[in-house]
Protein backbone atom coordinates (compact mmCIF):
# COMPACT_ATOMS: atom_id res chain seq x y z
CA UNK A 1 0.00 0.00 0.00
CA UNK A 2 1.01 3.67 -0.97
CA UNK A 3 -0.12 4.99 2.14
CA UNK A 4 -0.10 4.29 6.15
CA UNK A 5 -2.47 1.99 7.22
CA UNK A 6 -4.40 2.55 10.79
CA UNK A 7 -2.65 1.08 13.51
CA UNK A 8 -5.67 -1.17 14.30
CA UNK A 9 -5.38 -2.71 10.93
CA UNK A 10 -1.70 -3.49 11.02
CA UNK A 11 -1.74 -4.69 14.67
CA UNK A 12 -4.14 -7.20 13.67
CA UNK A 13 -2.20 -8.18 10.80
CA UNK A 14 0.94 -8.25 12.55
CA UNK A 15 -0.49 -10.61 14.95
CA UNK A 16 -2.37 -13.08 12.50
CA UNK A 17 0.74 -13.55 10.23
CA UNK A 18 3.86 -13.77 12.67
CA UNK A 19 2.75 -14.50 16.05
CA UNK A 20 3.40 -17.76 17.26
CA UNK A 21 1.27 -19.96 19.56
CA UNK A 22 2.56 -21.21 21.99
CA UNK A 23 -0.05 -21.74 24.58
CA UNK A 24 -0.95 -25.47 26.10
CA UNK A 25 -4.31 -24.50 27.58
CA UNK A 26 -5.13 -22.44 24.16
CA UNK A 27 -4.22 -25.54 21.97
CA UNK A 28 -6.30 -27.93 24.36
CA UNK A 29 -9.55 -25.46 25.01
CA UNK A 30 -9.61 -24.93 21.30
CA UNK A 31 -9.71 -28.63 20.75
CA UNK A 32 -12.65 -28.61 23.01
CA UNK A 33 -13.99 -25.71 21.51
CA UNK A 34 -14.11 -27.21 18.37
CA UNK A 35 -15.74 -30.10 19.35
CA UNK A 36 -18.86 -28.21 21.52
CA UNK A 37 -18.87 -26.12 18.77
CA UNK A 38 -19.93 -28.13 16.03
CA UNK A 39 -22.22 -30.11 18.67
CA UNK A 40 -23.92 -26.92 18.68
CA UNK A 41 -24.83 -26.41 15.35
CA UNK A 42 -25.70 -30.31 14.92
CA UNK A 43 -28.50 -29.66 17.86
CA UNK A 44 -29.20 -26.59 15.39
CA UNK A 45 -30.11 -29.41 12.31
CA UNK A 46 -33.33 -30.40 14.41
CA UNK A 47 -34.98 -27.19 14.60
CA UNK A 48 -37.14 -26.52 10.96
CA UNK A 49 -36.42 -22.72 11.51
CA UNK A 50 -32.94 -23.16 11.14
CA UNK A 51 -32.45 -25.92 8.29
CA UNK A 52 -34.67 -23.89 6.22
CA UNK A 53 -32.27 -21.46 5.67
CA UNK A 54 -29.78 -23.56 4.90
CA UNK A 55 -28.10 -24.76 1.77
CA UNK A 56 -27.17 -22.87 -1.52
CA UNK A 57 -28.25 -20.00 -2.82
CA UNK A 58 -29.86 -21.64 -6.05
CA UNK A 59 -31.25 -24.87 -5.05
CA UNK A 60 -29.57 -28.08 -6.28
CA UNK A 61 -26.35 -26.39 -6.75
CA UNK A 62 -22.97 -28.33 -6.13
CA UNK A 63 -19.76 -27.00 -6.01
CA UNK A 64 -16.83 -29.47 -7.28
CA UNK A 65 -14.20 -29.33 -4.34
CA UNK A 66 -16.59 -26.96 -2.12
CA UNK A 67 -16.74 -26.80 1.60
CA UNK A 68 -19.69 -29.29 3.20
CA UNK A 69 -22.04 -28.25 5.86
CA UNK A 70 -21.35 -31.12 9.12
CA UNK A 71 -24.57 -32.57 9.27
CA UNK A 72 -26.11 -32.63 5.93
CA UNK A 73 -25.44 -33.06 2.60
CA UNK A 74 -24.51 -29.84 1.22
CA UNK A 75 -21.45 -29.62 -0.53
CA UNK A 76 -21.22 -25.45 -1.63
CA UNK A 77 -18.95 -22.43 -2.24
CA UNK A 78 -16.77 -21.15 1.11
CA UNK A 79 -18.87 -18.15 1.12
CA UNK A 80 -22.23 -19.80 1.38
CA UNK A 81 -20.90 -22.95 3.24
CA UNK A 82 -19.57 -20.34 5.94
CA UNK A 83 -23.31 -18.66 6.39
CA UNK A 84 -24.65 -22.50 6.48
CA UNK A 85 -22.08 -23.98 9.27
CA UNK A 86 -22.22 -19.86 11.19
CA UNK A 87 -25.95 -20.29 11.55
CA UNK A 88 -26.08 -23.42 12.69
CA UNK A 89 -23.62 -23.01 15.51
CA UNK A 90 -25.52 -19.80 16.43
CA UNK A 91 -28.83 -20.55 16.28
CA UNK A 92 -29.48 -22.41 19.76
CA UNK A 93 -27.39 -19.37 21.35
CA UNK A 94 -25.82 -22.68 22.98
CA UNK A 95 -21.94 -22.30 22.09
CA UNK A 96 -19.18 -20.33 23.57
CA UNK A 97 -18.98 -16.79 25.09
CA UNK A 98 -17.03 -13.51 25.72
CA UNK A 99 -17.88 -11.23 28.49
CA UNK A 100 -16.39 -7.56 28.30
CA UNK A 101 -17.21 -3.95 27.04
CA UNK A 102 -18.38 -5.91 23.95
CA UNK A 103 -20.03 -9.71 24.17
CA UNK A 104 -20.12 -12.21 21.86
CA UNK A 105 -19.88 -15.37 20.75
CA UNK A 106 -16.07 -16.18 19.06
CA UNK A 107 -16.79 -19.66 17.68
CA UNK A 108 -18.67 -18.07 15.75
CA UNK A 109 -15.57 -17.72 13.98
CA UNK A 110 -15.46 -21.41 13.02
CA UNK A 111 -18.25 -20.87 9.96
CA UNK A 112 -15.72 -18.97 7.99
CA UNK A 113 -12.65 -20.92 9.16
CA UNK A 114 -14.23 -24.82 8.65
CA UNK A 115 -15.44 -23.59 5.34
CA UNK A 116 -12.35 -22.26 4.14
CA UNK A 117 -10.14 -24.73 5.13
CA UNK A 118 -12.33 -27.02 3.83
CA UNK A 119 -12.68 -25.59 0.09
CA UNK A 120 -9.01 -25.11 0.31
CA UNK A 121 -7.91 -28.80 1.60
CA UNK A 122 -10.27 -30.16 -1.02
CA UNK A 123 -9.01 -28.12 -3.88
CA UNK A 124 -5.20 -28.63 -2.70
CA UNK A 125 -5.79 -32.24 -3.52
CA UNK A 126 -7.16 -32.22 -6.80
CA UNK A 127 -4.48 -30.27 -7.26
CA UNK A 128 -1.85 -32.71 -6.55
CA UNK A 129 -0.91 -30.69 -3.49
CA UNK A 130 -0.99 -31.32 0.12
CA UNK A 131 -4.32 -31.16 2.47
CA UNK A 132 -4.28 -28.67 5.09
CA UNK A 133 -4.63 -29.91 8.43
CA UNK A 134 -6.93 -29.37 11.23
CA UNK A 135 -3.92 -28.04 13.32
CA UNK A 136 -4.62 -24.88 11.15
CA UNK A 137 -8.73 -24.64 11.94
CA UNK A 138 -7.69 -24.56 15.64
CA UNK A 139 -4.84 -22.20 15.15
CA UNK A 140 -7.52 -20.21 13.48
CA UNK A 141 -9.50 -20.75 16.00
CA UNK A 142 -7.37 -19.37 18.42
CA UNK A 143 -6.51 -16.01 16.72
CA UNK A 144 -9.81 -14.90 15.76
CA UNK A 145 -11.14 -15.67 18.91
CA UNK A 146 -8.20 -13.39 20.17
CA UNK A 147 -8.90 -10.50 17.79
CA UNK A 148 -12.68 -10.46 18.40
CA UNK A 149 -12.41 -10.45 22.34
CA UNK A 150 -9.20 -8.02 22.64
CA UNK A 151 -11.17 -6.03 20.59
CA UNK A 152 -14.41 -6.38 22.88
CA UNK A 153 -12.41 -6.12 26.11
CA UNK A 154 -12.58 -2.17 26.21
CA UNK A 155 -15.01 -1.14 23.21
CA UNK A 156 -18.51 -1.23 23.47
CA UNK A 157 -20.22 -1.59 19.95
CA UNK A 158 -23.82 -2.52 21.85
CA UNK A 159 -24.03 1.24 23.77
CA UNK A 160 -23.26 2.80 20.18
CA UNK A 161 -26.22 0.68 18.69
CA UNK A 162 -24.32 -1.66 16.95
CA UNK A 163 -24.21 -5.59 16.94
CA UNK A 164 -20.99 -7.75 17.64
CA UNK A 165 -21.36 -9.57 14.81
CA UNK A 166 -18.71 -6.44 13.30
CA UNK A 167 -16.09 -7.89 15.55
CA UNK A 168 -17.12 -11.60 13.95
CA UNK A 169 -16.44 -10.41 10.28
CA UNK A 170 -13.38 -8.67 11.36
CA UNK A 171 -11.80 -11.46 13.14
CA UNK A 172 -13.15 -13.61 10.53
CA UNK A 173 -11.50 -12.05 7.40
CA UNK A 174 -7.92 -11.64 9.01
CA UNK A 175 -7.78 -15.68 9.72
CA UNK A 176 -9.79 -16.87 6.51
CA UNK A 177 -7.35 -14.07 4.75
CA UNK A 178 -4.59 -15.76 6.35
CA UNK A 179 -5.63 -19.47 5.56
CA UNK A 180 -6.09 -18.19 1.95
CA UNK A 181 -2.15 -17.23 1.81
CA UNK A 182 -3.24 -13.40 1.57
CA UNK A 183 -0.37 -11.21 1.45
CA UNK A 184 0.48 -8.59 4.31
CA UNK A 185 -0.76 -5.74 2.43
CA UNK A 186 -3.76 -7.75 0.70
CA UNK A 187 -4.81 -8.64 4.40
CA UNK A 188 -4.73 -4.79 5.32
CA UNK A 189 -7.49 -4.44 2.68
CA UNK A 190 -9.06 -7.27 3.32
CA UNK A 191 -9.60 -5.71 7.02
CA UNK A 192 -10.38 -2.28 5.95
CA UNK A 193 -13.27 -3.40 3.63
CA UNK A 194 -14.78 -5.70 6.53
CA UNK A 195 -14.78 -1.65 8.65
CA UNK A 196 -16.04 -0.09 5.73
CA UNK A 197 -19.10 -1.98 5.04
CA UNK A 198 -22.57 -1.24 6.51
CA UNK A 199 -22.66 -2.90 9.94
CA UNK A 200 -25.37 -4.51 11.75
CA UNK A 201 -27.65 -2.53 14.07
CA UNK A 202 -28.51 -4.58 17.31
CA UNK A 203 -32.33 -3.95 16.39
CA UNK A 204 -33.02 -7.54 15.96
CA UNK A 205 -31.75 -8.30 19.93
CA UNK A 206 -33.94 -5.66 22.08
CA UNK A 207 -37.44 -5.53 22.67
CA UNK A 208 -39.76 -4.67 20.31
CA UNK A 209 -38.05 -6.12 17.83
CA UNK A 210 -36.47 -9.30 18.85
CA UNK A 211 -35.83 -12.12 16.61
CA UNK A 212 -34.44 -14.68 14.88
CA UNK A 213 -31.80 -12.84 12.92
CA UNK A 214 -29.85 -12.70 16.52
CA UNK A 215 -29.78 -16.75 15.23
CA UNK A 216 -28.23 -15.97 11.84
CA UNK A 217 -26.25 -12.50 12.35
CA UNK A 218 -22.75 -14.31 13.09
CA UNK A 219 -23.35 -16.57 9.92
CA UNK A 220 -24.12 -13.63 7.97
CA UNK A 221 -20.84 -11.99 8.93
CA UNK A 222 -18.41 -14.96 9.28
CA UNK A 223 -19.41 -15.10 5.11
CA UNK A 224 -19.15 -11.77 4.13
CA UNK A 225 -15.93 -12.37 5.30
CA UNK A 226 -14.83 -14.86 3.62
CA UNK A 227 -16.25 -13.05 0.13
CA UNK A 228 -14.31 -9.91 1.40
CA UNK A 229 -11.19 -11.69 1.53
CA UNK A 230 -11.75 -13.47 -1.52
CA UNK A 231 -11.90 -9.86 -3.19
CA UNK A 232 -8.78 -8.70 -1.32
CA UNK A 233 -6.89 -12.00 -3.11
CA UNK A 234 -7.49 -10.65 -6.33
CA UNK A 235 -6.11 -7.17 -5.68
CA UNK A 236 -9.24 -5.33 -4.95
CA UNK A 237 -8.19 -1.91 -3.14
CA UNK A 238 -8.48 -1.20 0.48
CA UNK A 239 -8.80 2.22 2.17
CA UNK A 240 -5.76 2.62 4.77
CA UNK A 241 -7.33 5.29 6.85
CA UNK A 242 -10.87 3.64 7.18
CA UNK A 243 -11.35 3.88 10.92
CA UNK A 244 -9.56 7.17 11.30
CA UNK A 245 -10.60 9.54 8.48
CA UNK A 246 -12.10 12.95 9.61
CA UNK A 247 -15.91 12.41 9.35
CA UNK A 248 -16.44 9.75 7.19
CA UNK A 249 -14.47 7.22 8.77
CA UNK A 250 -15.42 4.07 11.25
CA UNK A 251 -14.58 6.74 14.46
CA UNK A 252 -16.74 9.30 13.33
CA UNK A 253 -19.18 7.91 11.39
CA UNK A 254 -20.11 4.54 14.05
CA UNK A 255 -18.30 5.52 16.97
CA UNK A 256 -18.88 8.84 17.86
CA UNK A 257 -15.61 9.79 17.32
CA UNK A 258 -14.01 7.76 20.11
CA UNK A 259 -11.25 5.72 18.97
CA UNK A 260 -10.88 1.90 19.66
CA UNK A 261 -8.71 1.61 23.25
CA UNK A 262 -6.91 -1.71 23.93
CA UNK A 263 -6.05 -3.17 27.24
CA UNK A 264 -3.69 -6.01 26.06
CA UNK A 265 -1.75 -6.89 23.09
CA UNK A 266 -3.17 -10.02 20.77
CA UNK A 267 -1.87 -13.38 22.28
CA UNK A 268 -3.70 -16.11 23.37
CA UNK A 269 -5.58 -14.79 26.51
CA UNK A 270 -8.87 -15.17 25.18
CA UNK A 271 -9.12 -19.13 23.92
CA UNK A 272 -7.63 -19.30 27.43
CA UNK A 273 -10.58 -17.87 29.17
CA UNK A 274 -13.18 -17.75 26.97
CA UNK A 275 -16.59 -18.94 28.28
CA UNK A 276 -18.40 -22.55 27.46
CA UNK A 277 -22.55 -22.92 27.81
CA UNK A 278 -22.53 -26.53 28.53
CA UNK A 279 -25.43 -26.90 31.00
CA UNK A 280 -28.03 -24.83 29.82
CA UNK A 281 -28.80 -22.65 26.25
CA UNK A 282 -29.63 -19.48 27.81
CA UNK A 283 -27.83 -15.98 27.17
CA UNK A 284 -24.83 -15.67 29.06
CA UNK A 285 -25.37 -13.29 31.53
CA UNK A 286 -28.35 -15.64 32.91
CA UNK A 287 -26.57 -18.52 33.17
CA UNK A 288 -25.53 -18.81 36.99
CA UNK A 289 -28.73 -17.42 37.57
CA UNK A 290 -30.44 -20.69 35.76
CA UNK A 291 -27.80 -22.34 37.84
CA UNK A 292 -29.17 -21.12 40.72
CA UNK A 293 -32.78 -21.68 40.15
CA UNK A 294 -32.18 -25.25 39.69
CA UNK A 295 -30.92 -25.60 42.82
CA UNK A 296 -33.75 -23.80 44.06
CA UNK A 297 -36.08 -26.12 42.67
CA UNK A 298 -34.47 -29.49 44.10
CA UNK A 299 -34.99 -27.42 47.34
CA UNK A 300 -38.71 -26.95 46.21
CA UNK A 301 -39.11 -30.71 45.80
CA UNK A 302 -37.06 -31.66 49.19
CA UNK A 303 -39.34 -29.67 51.17
CA UNK A 304 -42.71 -30.14 49.12
CA UNK A 305 -43.24 -26.16 48.96
CA UNK A 306 -44.53 -25.47 44.61
CA UNK A 307 -43.02 -22.66 42.77
CA UNK A 308 -46.63 -21.39 42.76
CA UNK A 309 -46.39 -20.18 46.10
CA UNK A 310 -43.59 -17.77 45.55
CA UNK A 311 -44.79 -14.18 45.81
CA UNK A 312 -41.43 -12.50 45.53
CA UNK A 313 -38.28 -13.37 43.70
CA UNK A 314 -34.95 -10.75 44.32
CA UNK A 315 -32.22 -11.23 41.68
CA UNK A 316 -29.36 -9.86 42.43
CA UNK A 317 -27.38 -9.66 39.59
CA UNK A 318 -24.72 -7.42 37.43
CA UNK A 319 -25.20 -4.24 35.03
CA UNK A 320 -24.72 -5.97 31.84
CA UNK A 321 -27.50 -8.32 33.16
CA UNK A 322 -30.20 -5.89 34.05
CA UNK A 323 -28.67 -4.01 30.36
CA UNK A 324 -29.45 -6.65 28.74
CA UNK A 325 -31.83 -9.46 29.98
CA UNK A 326 -33.84 -7.72 32.44
CA UNK A 327 -37.17 -7.75 30.56
CA UNK A 328 -40.59 -7.21 31.29
CA UNK A 329 -43.90 -7.72 29.55
CA UNK A 330 -44.84 -9.87 26.76
CA UNK A 331 -42.20 -12.35 25.15
CA UNK A 332 -43.22 -12.95 21.08
CA UNK A 333 -40.76 -15.86 20.21
CA UNK A 334 -38.27 -18.26 21.47
CA UNK A 335 -35.41 -15.29 20.22
CA UNK A 336 -37.07 -12.34 22.79
CA UNK A 337 -37.67 -15.81 25.69
CA UNK A 338 -34.00 -16.55 25.62
CA UNK A 339 -32.86 -12.85 26.41
CA UNK A 340 -35.40 -12.71 29.32
CA UNK A 341 -33.77 -13.37 32.64
CA UNK A 342 -37.04 -13.60 34.48
CA UNK A 343 -38.19 -16.54 32.07
CA UNK A 344 -34.70 -18.55 32.35
CA UNK A 345 -35.18 -18.61 36.06
CA UNK A 346 -39.16 -19.20 35.63
CA UNK A 347 -38.68 -22.33 33.31
CA UNK A 348 -36.08 -24.47 35.56
CA UNK A 349 -37.61 -23.46 38.79
CA UNK A 350 -41.00 -25.04 37.66
CA UNK A 351 -39.66 -27.74 35.77
CA UNK A 352 -36.07 -28.45 37.14
CA UNK A 353 -34.60 -28.04 33.09
CA UNK A 354 -33.59 -25.26 30.61
CA UNK A 355 -33.23 -26.47 26.84
CA UNK A 356 -33.56 -25.33 24.44
CA UNK A 357 -37.17 -26.38 23.78
CA UNK A 358 -38.19 -24.90 26.47
CA UNK A 359 -38.26 -21.01 24.46
CA UNK A 360 -40.52 -22.64 22.04
CA UNK A 361 -44.04 -21.88 22.42
CA UNK A 362 -45.53 -24.52 23.99
CA UNK A 363 -43.65 -24.17 26.94
CA UNK A 364 -44.44 -20.75 26.91
CA UNK A 365 -48.19 -21.35 27.33
CA UNK A 366 -47.51 -21.93 30.85
CA UNK A 367 -49.05 -19.39 32.59
CA UNK A 368 -46.74 -20.15 35.44
CA UNK A 369 -43.94 -19.03 33.83
CA UNK A 370 -45.41 -15.25 33.48
CA UNK A 371 -46.80 -15.37 36.73
CA UNK A 372 -43.58 -16.12 38.46
CA UNK A 373 -41.55 -13.30 35.90
CA UNK A 374 -43.90 -10.58 37.46
CA UNK A 375 -42.55 -11.70 41.02
CA UNK A 376 -39.53 -10.86 39.85
CA UNK A 377 -36.72 -7.83 40.37
CA UNK A 378 -33.35 -7.33 39.42
CA UNK A 379 -31.58 -5.36 41.75
CA UNK A 380 -27.76 -4.53 40.47
CA UNK A 381 -24.80 -5.67 42.97
CA UNK A 382 -21.95 -2.78 42.27
CA UNK A 383 -19.41 -5.76 43.66
CA UNK A 384 -20.72 -8.05 40.78
CA UNK A 385 -20.54 -5.64 38.18
CA UNK A 386 -17.16 -4.55 39.24
CA UNK A 387 -15.91 -8.29 39.19
CA UNK A 388 -17.30 -9.16 36.19
CA UNK A 389 -14.89 -6.59 34.40
CA UNK A 390 -11.74 -7.57 36.34
CA UNK A 391 -9.61 -9.76 34.34
CA UNK A 392 -8.37 -11.74 37.15
CA UNK A 393 -11.83 -12.83 37.98
CA UNK A 394 -14.29 -12.45 35.17
CA UNK A 395 -16.67 -13.19 37.13
CA UNK A 396 -20.77 -13.45 36.02
CA UNK A 397 -22.29 -13.40 39.05
CA UNK A 398 -25.82 -13.95 40.28
CA UNK A 399 -28.04 -14.73 43.28
CA UNK A 400 -31.44 -15.08 44.04
CA UNK A 401 -33.74 -14.94 46.83
CA UNK A 402 -36.58 -16.47 47.16
CA UNK A 403 -39.96 -14.75 49.62
CA UNK A 404 -43.08 -17.24 49.90
CA UNK A 405 -46.97 -16.21 50.02
CA UNK A 406 -46.78 -17.03 54.14
CA UNK A 407 -43.66 -14.50 54.79
CA UNK A 408 -41.21 -17.07 54.57
CA UNK A 409 -37.76 -15.98 53.04
CA UNK A 410 -35.23 -18.80 51.88
CA UNK A 411 -31.21 -18.11 51.96
CA UNK A 412 -29.69 -16.53 48.86
CA UNK A 413 -28.63 -18.77 46.48
CA UNK A 414 -25.23 -17.35 44.91
CA UNK A 415 -24.02 -18.33 42.05
CA UNK A 416 -20.63 -16.84 40.98
CA UNK A 417 -18.51 -18.56 38.02
CA UNK A 418 -20.51 -20.91 35.93
CA UNK A 419 -20.01 -24.16 34.90
CA UNK A 420 -18.12 -23.20 31.79
CA UNK A 421 -15.77 -20.70 33.65
CA UNK A 422 -12.31 -21.06 33.28
CA UNK A 423 -11.99 -21.24 37.13
CA UNK A 424 -14.21 -24.65 36.89
CA UNK A 425 -12.47 -26.58 33.89
CA UNK A 426 -12.03 -29.84 35.83
CA UNK A 427 -16.18 -30.14 36.25
CA UNK A 428 -16.58 -28.77 32.79
CA UNK A 429 -14.87 -30.70 30.40
CA UNK A 430 -16.34 -33.90 31.32
CA UNK A 431 -19.91 -32.35 30.79
CA UNK A 432 -18.73 -30.83 27.38
CA UNK A 433 -17.19 -34.04 26.08
CA UNK A 434 -20.77 -35.71 27.46
CA UNK A 435 -22.71 -32.59 25.67
CA UNK A 436 -20.57 -33.28 22.11
CA UNK A 437 -21.51 -37.16 22.51
CA UNK A 438 -24.83 -36.20 22.97
CA UNK A 439 -25.42 -33.92 20.33
CA UNK A 440 -23.67 -36.53 17.67
CA UNK A 441 -26.38 -38.82 18.05
CA UNK A 442 -29.61 -36.28 17.34
CA UNK A 443 -28.21 -36.64 13.73
CA UNK A 444 -26.11 -40.02 13.29
CA UNK A 445 -26.34 -43.43 13.30
CA UNK A 446 -23.54 -44.82 16.25
CA UNK A 447 -21.41 -46.21 13.91
CA UNK A 448 -21.00 -42.75 12.02
CA UNK A 449 -20.98 -41.19 15.54
CA UNK A 450 -18.32 -43.58 16.69
CA UNK A 451 -16.25 -42.64 13.67
CA UNK A 452 -16.46 -38.88 14.20
CA UNK A 453 -15.35 -39.60 17.76
CA UNK A 454 -12.17 -41.72 17.28
CA UNK A 455 -11.31 -38.62 14.86
CA UNK A 456 -11.82 -36.13 17.39
CA UNK A 457 -11.20 -37.10 21.14
CA UNK A 458 -7.47 -37.59 20.47
CA UNK A 459 -5.97 -34.07 20.11
CA UNK A 460 -2.92 -36.01 18.52
CA UNK A 461 -4.50 -37.65 16.14
CA UNK A 462 -6.93 -34.87 15.24
CA UNK A 463 -4.36 -32.40 14.18
CA UNK A 464 -2.90 -34.31 12.11
CA UNK A 465 -6.28 -35.09 10.32
CA UNK A 466 -6.54 -33.38 6.93
CA UNK A 467 -9.36 -30.89 7.29
CA UNK A 468 -11.59 -32.47 4.32
CA UNK A 469 -11.45 -35.36 5.72
CA UNK A 470 -12.71 -34.57 8.74
CA UNK A 471 -15.98 -33.05 7.69
CA UNK A 472 -16.23 -35.83 5.51
CA UNK A 473 -16.72 -38.28 8.77
CA UNK A 474 -19.37 -35.33 9.40
CA UNK A 475 -21.15 -35.17 6.42
CA UNK A 476 -24.58 -36.42 6.47
CA UNK A 477 -25.11 -40.12 4.57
Amino acid sequence: MQRTADKVLTDIVDYVLDYSITSDLAWSTAHYCLLDTIGCGLEALTYPACTKLLGPIVPGTVVPNGAKVPGTAYQLDPVQAAFNIGAIIRWLDFNDTWLAAEWGHPSDNLGGILATADWLSRTAVAMGKPPLTMKAVLDAMIRAHEIQGVIALENSFNKVGLDHVLLVKVASTAVVGRLMGLTRDELVNALSLAFVDGQSLRTYRHAPNTGSRKSWAAGDATARAVRLALMARTGEMGYPSVLTAPVWGFYDVSFKGQAFRFQRPYGSYVMENVLFKISFPAEFHSQTAVEAAMTLHAKLMETGRRAEDIRHIRIRTHEAAIRIIDKKGPLHNPADRDHCIQYMVAVPLLYGRLTASDYEDAVAADPRIDRLRDTMECVEDHQFTADYHDPEKRSIANALTVEFNDGTVWDEVVVEYPIGHKRRRDEGIPKLLEKFRTNLARVYARKQADTVLGLSLDFARLIGTPVHEWVDALAHV
